[in-house]
């Protein structure tokens, strides 16, 4: 099954939104045997829905739109779908006893008619009952091709997604199996490891498909194969991962699904009953905000620093100003300084500590920035001197990524089992 996913709303095309609503559907959907081939945002207009959803109908099995349910008057979907295939909007009343419930035991304020108009759907529609809003999901077939409209809302197109869309299409076609095998890298360039794994890439059967997915200081690889045999799709990619894995030896960190290395951190944190706090300064706060976004992450995380100006550093973080002024702020003295008062400080098995020049707030070509990083843990701390080239917020990122790289490659090869 081919899909497509459309998303309406002007605050998409002008950038004052991020769309993470196709991101969602098309993992979603691709986790039970629908391949997306297009991705595409429109605005509000008429004319715009009609013409994509023409365009979509003949490249796809199933059209997915999300956004322009809403009670006002911009929102246009709903009756521009009527137009497209050809039928009025009837009054859905489970949809009007939904919405009433909703006003009188929770909004608690005057049902207007905007809000009643909600519960009017194209005719022939099958209604996805949204419990979480007020504008329903819409199923419509048309011309062969399945046609799905969620409203914009991520939490209410989420719940539809799982509730009722995936389900149906689970329920009433045969999908085939469409598995990826994720692993990650560090400490290698996506140039150099394409030169290292040519001849295995060069190699590789036509039912698997393999794509570098590069970010900063990091390489996911990802192969992907399809097929109605789950086991020989799974046998497949494993034999090219097994020949695979000897060449990226020095570069392997793990198999990956949905973790980042932050995540893979914690859990041989979790695993092993160990905690971590942070002192930063040069990253900012980012490597506590990378954590703190981990569901559980208290279990682990104390707490941190951000010990950016001097004065913080030497009296909260007990940095010696004398230390300070004979090695500068950026320096492996005062960087061990930091993540060895900061372990005492919260009482955790690990600290990490970053300082350093991250250079000016520009975009110039050529910028670098050096900073020190070290891990504290069992009397000991750990440094190392990093040159990052780019921007300002790339040093930053940079820096923070390479925190966790080294704390993980001291965790794998202590605790690892």
């Amino acid at each position: 099954m081919i899909a497509e996913i459309i998303t309406i709303g002007d605050e998409i095309l002008i950038g004052q939104i991020v769309d993470t609503n196709s991101q969602f559907i098309s993992k979603k959907i691709n986790s039970i045997g629908v391949e997306v081939t297009q991705i595409t945002s429109i605005s509000d207009k008429r004319e715009q829905i009609l013409d994509n959803l023409q365009r979509a109908s003949l490249n796809s099995d199933l059209v997915i739109v999300t956004g322009g349910l809403g009670p006002t008057n911009d929102d246009v979907t709903k009756q521009t779908v009527c137009d497209f295939f050809k039928t009025k909007l009837t009054l859905h009343k489970e949809t009007l006893s939904h919405i009433e419930n909703l006003w009188l035991n929770i909004i608690k304020r005057p049902l207007l008619q905007v809000n009643k108009d909600q519960a009017l759907i194209p005719d022939g529609a099958e209604v996805f009952m949204n419990n979480l809003g007020t504008a329903p999901g819409l199923w419509y077939e048309f011309n062969n091709t399945i046609f799905v409209f969620l409203p914009g809302v991520p939490t209410e197109m989420k719940y539809l997604v799982n509730e009722h869309l995936l389900p149906k299409l689970q329920a009433n076609y045969k999908l085939p199996f469409i598995i990826h095998r994720t692993l990650l890298l560090t400490g290698i360039g996506e140039s150099n490891l394409a030169h290292e794994i040519k001849d295995w890439e060069d190699n590789l059967p036509s039912n698997i498909s393999l794509a570098y997915l590069p970010s900063y200081g990091r390489i996911r690889l990802r192969l992907t194969s399809k097929g109605d045999n789950k086991d020989e799709v799974n046998n497949n990619i494993d034999n090219q991962v097994s020949k695979l894995l000897p060449l990226i030896e020095a570069y392997f960190v793990s198999f990956q699904n949905d973790n980042a290395l932050e995540g893979l951190v914690y859990n041989l944190l979790l695993e092993n009953k160990l905690t971590l706090s942070f002192a930063e300064s040069c990253t900012g706060g980012m490597l506590s905000s990378l954590f703190t976004r981990i569901q559980g992450a208290s279990k682990v995380y104390k707490g941190g620093i951000v010990a950016y100006s001097e004065d913080i550093k030497n009296g909260v973080l007990n940095v010696s100003k004398e230390l300070i002024d004979t090695y500068s702020v950026y320096s492996e003295e005062v960087s061990k300084e930091m993540a060895g008062n900061c372990l005492k400080m919260f009482n955790s098995d690990f600290s990490i500590s970053t300082t350093g020049n991250a250079g000016p707030n520009v975009q110039e070509r050529g910028e670098k920035g050096e900073v020190f990083i070290s891990v504290a843990y069992q009397n000991q701390v750990f440094t190392e001197k990093l040159t990052f080239h780019g921007n300002r917020e790339q040093i930053i990122n940079k820096t923070s990524i390479k925190s966790i790289e080294l704390i993980y490659k001291i965790l794998i090869k202590k605790y690892k089992k």
